[in-house]
């Protein structure tokens, strides 16, 4: 039991019972004693002051109208200067201390009407209490006294500061300094705890960040038990009156919080609300949102809290729309892939140890919790990781110990021995896998771009060997395996690229997501090296698993058009005409229009993709694509014989600078200029030519930092315009 608590039970005592229960619960710590004894020696004096009513004396039938304080009273020494803040029970104001020394503080006053005999006698206990703590990142109690009203109040250091979640997106802290500061608020915590006070109400407002003498951030722990000391709801909302049993803030609160009992509150309360907080200090978001849970009824909440499952810091951030997720990144000096790799694996893993709705799977104190992070800072292996065979092993013991008795001592100790020796070689085995395979997460893209292939691959297989054993089904991410095939692509391995490909499609559901990210991989890695046919094969079924997303017409469309499909690909553009016509933004609406322009046997009207052009050209000036859209219209023109607007959309776009484009364009214009009968029509095909050899490495692999499609439109478009140029001469 806290002292707090036990100063509780003791105060519903009769004095002659109180000293027995005292030596019992205190149990010969000395300290403990005298520390409760003097927290009921308080009470005993604000039962005086209680007594007495605040203000004057009326005459009967009288009734008070309690008035506060205001800027420029005095109490005592202190003079208020200004209301920096005020919640249900009390008003906080900064004030000047003029002696023994001048310094700004700040006071917390009970509020008129407030001060009730529990009210009172608790917020004295409180006051006692917190004297007991002095550490560094705590706010100091400097003083109290009781107002000429009679109302108590308490004087504290004055902090000066943004809260701490405020303060490192302003300052667009990195995530190792915001570990950093989680560190010592841990220690904080940690020092409450042992002084025996459970805070119940961690949350970033308050937790305010100041400044040290040479300009150091110093975040300062603040309100510390004023949640158990006054019993009220405290919320960040003032019309949130549906908690007035709940202690703490929904969105940090614990599950055994949100049981409505005190009873099975402990310090490991406050592990729970440390995770939350360095949730939010990672991704920007608490695990469950706060002004949904404001929103929700009190049931509702207490489910959630204690039933729902909270999603990992690493997924949080890959579900954020785009947007969302570039500030995030920036805040926190990084860029959206790179700082999901980062949370992903050890970060994730501690978070939610510390967040687990089981308190006896959380960190066991603040200490342990700053010790992971410190661990995780310095490079060392952390210890929070999902329940191991080896933990289930244990659950098992315990749950059959008194069976497990009846058993000789020599045969248990036997199995005993063996099986922990069984379970030391399993772990080591597992911990070296998992540092293994968490290693290769991060090294396979950073080798690709780093120019070592070899290394990719083998340290992807390696990786894939790992994770096979344990699950023969398993499919790894889509961003490890397109930087697999980046690299095998690199070094002209199109037949093992392929069979790696194969290999992973011979596994798992066919019918998740993520087997059909794969399998627009495989169709991207195949038309990347000229085989097209293969490549059409995983885009059709790429198409049928994803009906809805333009992405997929966009990446089999070309791909018919250069196996000469014809009829897929005139059933492709009927699909295509039926369902995105309404597009409203320049990038589909080329590539839409385009997929249905390659060929001029595609089947369809080519006005009805005219206005899909038109839209590119007119929203989409400003954008970085505006060539692409140049080439799309003058595609669109051309294929409805308006060969004059055709080859003046297309000699605009053969003016820029991006190689595919201008050899579209250039494609484009060659066909028009020959329809006009214009003798330039051969030498704009040859320029073309030209501009189509300088972007292919050898064997004719198309350039990896190009898009295949647009080099299969260029290369249909080229055919058409020599065979168009033949015949004309």
């Amino acid at each position: 039991m806290t002292i707090v608590e036990i100063f509780d039970a003791a105060v519903d005592l009769p004095e002659s019972e109180r000293d027995a229960f005292l030596q019992s619960v205190c149990a010969g710590d000395a300290a403990l004693l005298r520390n409760v004894q003097a927290l009921l020696k308080a009470h005993g004096r604000a039962d005086h002051f209680i007594d007495r009513p605040p203000g004057r004396d009326l005459a009967q039938g009288e009734s008070v109208s309690p008035i506060g304080e205001k800027e420029g009273d005095q109490i005592g020494r202190y003079k208020l200067l200004q209301q920096i803040g005020e919640g249900g029970w009390g008003v906080v104001f900064m004030a000047e201390q003029e002696n023994p020394v001048r310094r700004r503080v700040a006071v917390k006053i009970v509020k008129p009407g407030m001060d009730t005999k529990n009210v009172i006698a608790r917020f004295e206990a409180e006051r006692q209490a917190l004297a007991l703590m002095d550490h560094p990142n705590i706010a100091h109690i400097y003083d109290a006294g009781a107002t000429d009203s009679g109302r108590p109040y308490f004087v504290m250091e004055l902090i000066r500061g943004p809260k701490v979640t405020d303060y490192c997106d302003e300052n667009s802290l990195t995530t190792a300094a915001r570990l950093e500061l989680f560190i010592e608020i841990c220690d904080a915590v940690q020092h409450a705890h042992q002084k025996g006070i459970i805070h119940r109400d961690i949350k970033p407002s308050n937790i305010l960040v100041t400044k040290t003498s040479d300009g150091r951030p110093l975040p300062k722990v603040i309100d510390f038990g004023i949640a158990k000391a006054t019993n009220q709801r405290l919320t960040e909302k003032t019309h949130f009156t549906a908690f007035e049993m709940l202690i703490g803030t929904p969105a940090y609160m614990s599950p055994e919080q949100a049981a409505l009992t005190s009873i099975d509150v402990d310090t490991r309360s406050d592990i729970y609300s440390l995770g939350v907080l360095l949730y939010e200090l990672l991704t920007g978001k608490t695990p469950f949102d706060a002004e949904e849970l404001l929103k929700a009824g009190l049931d509702e909440v207490r489910r959630v809290i204690q039933t729902k499952m909270p999603t990992r810091p690493s997924t949080r951030l890959s579900g954020m729309v785009m947007n969302d997720l570039t500030t995030v990144s920036r805040l926190r000096r990084s860029d959206p892939p790179k700082l999901i790799r980062l949370l992903r694996g050890d970060l994730d893993c501690i978070v939610l140890k510390a967040i687990e709705k089981d308190r006896a799977l959380r960190y066991a104190t603040a200490n342990a919790f700053a010790l992971e992070i410190r661990r995780y800072l310095a490079g060392d292996m952390v210890l929070a990781r999902p329940p191991s065979s080896a933990y289930r092993l244990r659950k098992l013991f315990a749950q059959h110990k008194y069976a497990i008795t009846g058993v000789s001592l020599l045969f248990f100790g036997l199995i005993a021995l063996l099986v922990f020796m069984g379970i030391l070689l399993a772990r080591e085995k597992v911990l070296r896998e998992n540092a293994e395979v968490v290693a290769a997460e991060g090294m396979i893209h950073a080798y690709v771009h780093n120019g070592k292939p070899e290394l990719a691959e083998s340290t992807f297989l390696r990786a894939l060997e790992i994770r096979r054993k344990r699950d023969p089904n398993y499919l790894p991410p889509a961003e490890e395996v397109d930087d697999l095939m980046w690299a095998m692509l690199f070094q002209h391995k199109f037949d093992k690229a392929e069979a790696v490909m194969d290999g992973l499609l011979a596994h798992g559901d066919t019918n998740s997501p993520k087997y059909t990210a794969l399998l627009a991989l495989k169709a991207d890695a195949m038309a990347r090296c000229g085989r097209w046919d293969k490549a059409e094969a995983a885009a059709a079924k790429v198409l049928i698993a994803r009906p809805d997303d333009f992405g997929s017409y966009h990446r089999l469309a070309p791909l018919m058009a250069v196996n000469h499909d014809i009829a897929g690909y005139q059933k492709l553009c009927r699909q295509i005409v039926s369902r995105f016509t309404k597009v409203d933004f320049p990038i589909a609406a080329d590539q839409m229009a385009k997929d249905c322009l390659i060929l001029p046997s595609s089947g369809i009207d080519p006005k009805a993709v005219a206005p899909l052009a038109d839209l590119a050209v007119t929203q989409g000036q400003a954008a970085a694509a505006y060539p692409y859209f140049q080439c799309c219209k003058a595609l669109s023109e051309y294929r409805q014989q308006h060969f004059q607007e055709a080859a003046k959309w297309a000699q605009d776009a053969s003016m820029n600078s991006y190689p595919y484009s201008q050899a579209e364009a250039l494609a484009i214009l060659s066909m028009a200029q020959a329809k006009l009968k214009m003798k330039d029509a051969q030498a704009t095909l040859s320029r073309c030519q030209n501009v189509i050899r300088s972007r292919l490495h050898q064997a004719g692999v198309i350039d990896l930092e190009e898009d295949w499609r647009d080099w299969i439109i260029v290369h249909v478009l080229f055919d058409e315009a020599t065979d168009l140029i033949q015949r004309n001469q």
